[in-house]
């Protein structure tokens, strides 16, 4: 029939088919089955479409004819403001063109990601059954093309691929030091999150 669409809509992940992954306290985490994608494209900072507690603040980028300088973080302020200054930790990841690096999640850590270098293509998951977002899945292209700062709740599968030819920077802050026991890893091609990492635009 004229003007309807006959595409079928993509069923939401619910935790009746999910896969039991981690539990603590009252935070209980579980792997989705979502069709195959990236889920929503985020291209504001404010967009409805973000995952539960993810925040996102943009970024002051200041270049010159020397190249550019970028303040990352300022305790006390920001999207870091809560965290405690006698346990948060800044590291810094260099990838190299097309790596990807995902999927990681905690039950404890939040982390703080400010791309300072090359171009991201990042990937986060809500694992959180009761979450309101349980299943969803965001992507979002960020570097000193798109400077924004991303604050990755617990329980939120994130990770990246380099986008492009150069290698990239990734200097993130997290509101604990390094806890091997709050590493949680699943595979980057996992069935269930059916993340499509590749190129969407040909």
């Amino acid at each position: 029939m004229r003007g309807r669409s006959l595409a079928k809509p993509m069923t939401e992940p619910t935790p009746a088919t999910a896969r039991r992954l981690a539990t603590l306290g009252g935070l209980e985490l579980a792997v989705p089955q979502c069709p195959k994608g990236i889920g929503a494209l985020i291209g504001t900072v404010d967009s409805a479409e973000r995952i539960a507690g993810v925040k996102i603040a943009p970024l002051a980028v200041h270049p010159d004819d020397r190249g550019y300088f970028l303040e990352v973080q300022r305790l006390g302020e920001g999207l870091v403001r809560a965290f405690p200054p006698d346990t948060s930790q800044v590291s810094a990841a260099l990838s190299y063109a097309g790596a990807i690096k995902a999927f990681h999640f905690h039950m404890r850590q939040t982390d703080c990601w400010t791309p300072a270098k090359g171009l991201f293509q990042v990937a986060l998951v809500d694992l959180r059954l009761g979450s309101p977002t349980f299943g969803k899945r965001n992507t979002m292209y960020v570097g000193p093309l798109r400077p924004w700062q991303i604050l990755i709740p617990p329980g939120v599968a994130h990770g990246y691929k380099v986008a492009g030819e150069e290698s990239a920077m990734l200097i993130y802050m997290t509101d604990r030091f390094y806890d091997p026991s709050d590493e949680g890893r699943i595979a980057f091609d996992d069935p269930g999150i059916h993340y499509d990492w590749e190129t969407q635009k040909r």
